[in-house]
């Protein structure tokens, strides 16, 4: 009734008053904006140091694979747009050693995988001597690649090289084989240094892998009355799925980046027969000062192991049900 009354006397109803909003203590809000500075504060030395060493010079060398470059200062390069590309397109060396690269990628890619993994089966159980095998196996990867490369252009000798008097004594062969004197036969020796030293890699990832499968899974297959093939690869495959995607597009970046063996066993001959792309965008670029044509071999390269690394992804990923 006082309400209608009040309403009637033309007087206003009493409204409660807003709450004035909280003000934030300064120093709180300094603090607040402190720490969400501090963490870029701590990343800005590496991102700029990043910065200078990596992403200046990929920018630079995608500017040069755009010109006809001159390394004399004060000397115009021309401009030749996408020249350098078709160019590339056009060079029949530039294919050869395309092909050269993924014959290499092909041969070494798989065994590594396969015997990497085999290796890390085997190491993974509890045995005799587990870590000194798992040394001796490694060994390979630390081992400098200048001293492996000279220990296989020995092993490959073509005269009464190690390789040849297996073959020899085997009969598998009257005289030794010039393993460097041609093509395919350098390849090979090329490819099992490769092989030899890689498998240790993969073996150190699988079996940081085997560590995380479920030992329960094991023993309920195990239970069931599936053998070890079975199991292998109904569990253990299955459960490093993602460890192989991971080990595969490394190894097929590795493949199409061979460059140490090639130049120090062969220098790409003869008559560039055994040239891949990284031996011969250094020769373009180092020997012929043809900057801009290395260049843009270089870019045409990774576009390859995006494409490759792109379909490795789709193949290997877990199908989405």
């Amino acid at each position: 009734m006082s309400e209608v009354a009040e309403r009637k006397s033309g007087e206003p109803s009493a409204l409660p008053s807003p709450k004035p909003p909280k003000r934030v203590p300064i120093a709180r809000r300094r603090k607040s904006m402190g720490n969400r500075i501090t963490p870029y504060l701590f990343l800005f030395p590496g991102i700029g140091v990043f910065s200078l060493t990596i992403l200046f010079p990929i920018v630079k060398s995608l500017q040069i694979s755009f010109y006809k470059w001159r390394v004399l200062p004060g000397i115009p390069s021309p401009f030749l747009g996408f020249g350098n590309y078709t160019r590339a397109l056009h060079d029949p060396i530039f294919w050869r050693a395309l092909v050269n690269s993924g014959f290499y990628m092909l041969v070494t890619v798989p065994p590594q995988i396969i015997l990497g993994l085999l290796a890390a089966m085997l190491l993974n159980d509890k045995i005799r001597g587990r870590g000194l095998f798992r040394i001796l196996i490694y060994l390979p990867v630390i081992t400098s690649w200048v001293v492996v490369t000279l220990l296989f252009l020995y092993l490959f000798s073509g005269d009464g090289g190690f390789f040849n008097w297996i073959l020899k004594d085997l009969h598998l062969i009257h005289q030794d084989v010039q393993w460097f004197g041609s093509r395919w036969p350098a390849m090979i020796a090329m490819s099992a240094l490769g092989i030899w030293k890689g498998i240790g890699w993969s073996m150190i990832i699988y079996l940081a892998a085997l560590q995380t499968v479920n030992p329960e899974l094991v023993e309920a297959a195990a239970i069931d009355g599936a053998g070890a093939v079975r199991r292998f690869f109904a569990v253990t495959i299955p459960a490093v799925r993602r460890t192989t995607t991971f080990i595969s597009m490394m190894l097929v970046i590795g493949g199409f980046n061979v460059f140490i063996q090639v130049y120090l066993m062969t220098e790409g001959g003869p008559l560039g027969s055994t040239e891949v792309l990284l031996t011969y965008m250094y020769r373009q670029a180092f020997s012929y000062l043809d900057f801009g044509y290395g260049s843009a071999i270089a870019f045409l390269l990774t576009g390859i192991i995006l494409v490759l690394s792109g379909v490795q992804w789709r193949f290997f990923r877990p199908s989405e049900k």
